[in-house]
């Protein structure tokens, strides 16, 4: 009885399997962005409460957000609440969309809208 012949199997096997292995680890990749994004909006956020709470004015959070990290400022969102007196709290939310632009994964997920805040005590002026 004569048996088959197996050359080529491991070619054809690589070949069915590579692309599922390469676009998990653009997902993998992916993740890493998106929790980059995460980790930068926290600090941010924590720029922006600590800027807020030391200076009035209006656009310190923003400014405090922007100079902490390297996010893009035309999709960062920047609200602030509850400033008010020295010894008052002040809270910052930042609001971020964070982009899903690697080839294929793109059109898998949609962008994933990312946020944080933080909350810290108003400061009087020296």
């Amino acid at each position: 009885m004569k048996q088959g012949r197996d050359e080529g199997q491991a070619t054809v096997e690589l070949a069915l399997v590579l692309p599922v292995v390469v676009l998990m680890l653009l997902l993998v990749m992916q993740v890493g962005l998106v929790i980059r994004d995460q980790v930068m909006l926290v600090h941010s956020a924590r720029e922006a409460a600590r800027a807020a709470a030391v200076d009035d004015d209006s656009g310190a959070a923003r400014t405090g957000a922007l100079a902490g990290s390297r996010l893009d400022g035309d999709r960062l969102e920047v609200s602030t609440s509850g400033r008010g007196e020295a010894g008052s709290y002040v809270t910052v939310t930042l609001t971020y969309p964070s982009l899903i632009d690697l080839p294929f994964v793109g059109r898998l997920i949609d962008d994933i809208e990312l946020e944080a805040s933080a909350t810290m005590r108003v400061e009087e002026k020296p």
